[in-house]
């Protein structure tokens, strides 16, 4: 396997983790969103408790209306997590064919990127002796 094809798999493998680590996310945005509406649904069960009969029509609409805005969260929580899942994929596409289509230039960002990060790093590290 030539070294420009283990990288482009390996480009291509972190694009497929990228999204999936951006789908769990959304995925528990969702169920965060969920317990946050039951749990707001119930606090205000509990508080109305009593007025309940004399307030009837009342809590009908309001429960309706905390149910479809919990619905609304969640459609816009999925939503945006479709979106950013087809983004993921496109950039990780994009990435892929920029790789197989400019191997060198691809090679010289990586090491160029390395180079800056562990650059960064080192500042890091020296300021934090410093500051010790």
């Amino acid at each position: 396997m030539s070294t420009s094809t283990f990288k482009t798999d390996n480009l291509s493998t972190q694009a497929s983790d990228t999204v999936n680590r951006l789908a769990d996310t959304a995925d528990s945005a969702v169920k965060s969103t969920r317990r946050v509406a039951n749990t707001a649904l119930d606090s205000a069960e509990s508080a109305i408790g009593e007025a309940r009969d004399t307030a009837e029509p009342t809590i009908a609409r309001l429960a309706g209306q905390a149910e479809a805005l919990a619905r609304r969260g969640v459609d816009a929580v999925k939503d945006t997590a479709t979106q950013v899942r087809e983004r993921a994929a496109s950039v990780g596409d994009a990435t892929v064919r920029y790789v197989r289509d400019e191997p060198v230039k691809s090679v010289l960002i990586a090491a160029a990127t390395g180079a800056a990060l562990m650059g960064l790093l080192a500042l890091i590290q020296s300021a934090r002796r410093n500051n010790q």
